[in-house]
């Protein structure tokens, strides 16, 4: 369960990312809303996140797949041209984040070790 909170934290960095870059400086509200809204949900799963995955392993995580969606969606709506080259290095992200995940140990189950009845 906390890698699938990450990886929403991680979509909800990307949300925050694109709504600051839409908020013309944090002055056009509908956007400015958004922003604040999905960047406190995106920093409190990243937290949560935090209790059962190392701290540097969630953070790098967190923030390649919101570096990743923000790059995909400024493409996807023109915002910003795509070349082979930036393809190759997203892709080299993607596959760092997939090993980070496959090279952490899982958490210890805190049920299973509690003494309380």
């Amino acid at each position: 369960m906390p890698w699938i909170v990450l990886v929403v934290s991680a979509v909800l960095e990307a949300v925050w990312a694109t709504a600051l870059a839409q908020s013309a400086g944090l002055t056009l509200l509908g956007p400015t809303v958004v922003f604040f809204v999905a960047t406190v949900l995106s920093v409190v799963g990243l937290g949560c996140a935090m209790k059962s995955i190392p701290t540097g392993t969630a953070y790098a995580v967190w923030t390649g797949i919101g570096a990743v969606l923000t790059v995909a969606w400024a493409a996807a709506t023109g915002a910003e041209p795509l070349s082979p080259g930036k393809v190759l290095l997203l892709a080299g992200i993607i596959g760092c984040v997939i090993g980070l995940k496959f090279s952490t140990p899982a958490a210890p189950d805190p049920v299973a070790g509690s003494t309380e009845a």
